[in-house]
């Protein structure tokens, strides 16, 4: 795949000066699907000065051991499910960095699988979603806790998303505050220790992109994938935008990180994994 400003190195860069280095924020980019990359959010981080280094981990990408370097990361959505290591070999070393940025609260933005990724890298559980896949737009609500949070508290109360997924959170991680819920799946968007964040939803995506996946298995452009998606995706455009430049802020002036090393609770909670095989 080829994209505008890429490096001989395969890493794409956006955004600050040298001369803002002492406010810089870099964040790493897990791609785990040639069909999900950055998309808006790209833009979205640009706007917010931030670098991004992306790597494409299904063009063999090698998955770094810590994030040394990086103020942020952010893990996107991919085909494969949160379990499926065979078709995705990354992915063990992709749940162990995650829960290395949960252990040392580098603020994590974990999207659709990425948010499974990181559910089961920190004790949660995903399952095949029992009332059958989400596809095209969607209201979620805010929970109480939201109004204590530096990203949710400033969203609507109940936010416009796009989803697109088969497989679910079923139980969130030990400690995980739920932020965002809906009728059909609850937890659509939660938190984990202090810096890390997890969405059920695609913010990524434009109307026409989740349509151009679901052309690949044959829906049509009707119901949620008709004109309220359109809809959807120009409410989101200005909200999930905000949420984005407000992510990268709190990345810029976050002091609360440590380099403390897994515990062996965090170990035990690495090594739950089900033989799950599903899409997202």
């Amino acid at each position: 795949m080829t994209e505008t400003g890429m490096t001989e190195t395969g890493m794409t860069e956006t955004g600050m000066s040298e001369t803002n280095a002492s406010s810089e924020v870099r964040i790493l980019v897990l791609q785990h699907d040639a069909s999900d990359p950055l998309l808006r959010v790209g833009d979205w981080l640009a706007d917010a000065d931030a670098i991004v280094d992306i790597l494409r981990l299904y063009d063999d990408d090698d998955v770094p051991a810590d994030l040394t370097g990086y103020q942020a990361v952010i893990s996107l959505g991919g085909e494969m499910g949160a379990y499926d290591d065979d078709i995705a070999p990354w992915l063990p070393a992709t749940r162990d960095l995650l829960a290395h940025a949960v252990n040392t609260r580098t603020p994590t933005l974990a999207v659709c699988l990425g948010s499974q990724l990181l559910a089961v890298a920190t004790g949660g559980t995903v399952t095949i979603g029992a009332e059958g896949p989400e596809v095209g737009a969607y209201l979620t609500a805010k929970r109480d806790a939201a109004e204590q949070d530096p990203l949710f508290d400033p969203l609507p109360m109940t936010p416009d998303v796009m989803q697109y997924h088969y497989d679910v959170v079923s139980t969130l991680p030990p400690g995980a505050v739920l932020l965002l819920s809906s009728t059909g799946y609850p937890h659509q968007a939660w938190r984990i220790g202090s810096a890390a964040w997890a969405l059920q939803f695609h913010i990524e995506a434009s109307a026409e992109d989740l349509r151009a996946w679901g052309r690949t298995e044959g829906r049509e452009p009707v119901g949620r994938l008709g004109p309220v998606l359109d809809q959807a995706e120009e409410v989101m455009g200005e909200v999930w935008r905000d949420f984005t430049a407000r992510f990268v802020e709190f990345a810029r002036t976050s002091t609360a990180r440590s380099s403390t090393s897994y515990t062996h609770h965090d170990d035990e909670l690495l090594g739950r994994r089900l033989p799950l095989h599903g899409h997202q």
